[in-house]
């Protein structure tokens, strides 16, 4: 109860509070959450962000796929890099760790589902969401996004938001599980209807069911290791 009082206090103290004085003091905070991010990352190879689930665990199909494709990844020389927590994150993690690669976790303060998983060997700390995405972003060369819940879309968008307006350059985004991705393209094609996005978005994402094809797809359309 007391962490789920002090995680609403920050945000409500962001978000609402327009005390001036204040204000001024959590821009240092921004502004020191983005510096140790990128020290610790600054000699970073290429890396790849994986997204997916907090709530599955180690017998569940996607968590045993994530963890094969970031093993993959890995042994092609990619860091991996996950939001450091369960389910998802920590299959990825996993994999890497477990085959002696660079597992960066990026982790935030949450009232749940949010503990730093034991495969990682690069853990950083956020207060801020939008600074924890920035460093997904900024250190990644692909994304790969398993199924989930709104965090896990969040990233989605952001990162297709960004490609759609040329915010970055080259940068694969691969969605994992056709079955679970059908209403997510069924979406996409009532907003071609609806002329919200055009054509050629639809290429700003691709879709498989191979851990095969993903890596060799990252490898293919971004910076080799």
């Amino acid at each position: 109860m007391r962490r789920n009082m002090l995680f609403r206090d920050i945000q409500k103290e962001f978000l609402e509070n327009r005390d001036k004085n204040k204000d001024v003091w959590r821009i240092f905070r921004v502004v020191s959450e983005f510096t140790d991010a990128f020290e610790e990352l600054d000699s970073l190879g290429p890396a790849v962000s994986i997204f997916g689930s907090a709530r599955i665990d180690e017998n569940d199909h996607y968590y045993k796929k994530t963890y094969e494709i970031a093993r993959k990844l890995s042994e092609a020389g990619y860091a991996i890099i996950t939001g450091g927590g369960g389910g998802a994150m920590e299959a990825a993690n996993r994999g890497a760790y477990d085959v002696g690669g660079i597992s960066i976790g990026l982790n935030i303060d949450l009232p749940h589902e949010q503990e730093m998983n034991p495969y990682v060997n690069l853990p950083l700390n956020f207060r801020y969401f939008f600074t924890r995405k920035v460093t997904f972003m900024k250190y990644a060369v692909a994304f790969v996004v398993m199924p989930g819940g709104f965090g896990t879309m969040d990233e989605l968008f952001e990162s297709l938001t960004l490609k759609q307006t040329n915010k970055i350059g080259a940068f694969p985004v691969v969605l994992f599980g056709s079955e679970f991705w059908k209403p997510f393209l069924a979406l996409m094609e009532n907003l071609l209807k609806r002329r919200y996005i055009s054509q050629r978005d639809l290429d700003l994402f691709v879709i498989t069911d191979s851990t095969d094809e993903v890596v060799e797809f990252i490898r293919k359309e971004s910076v080799a290791p």
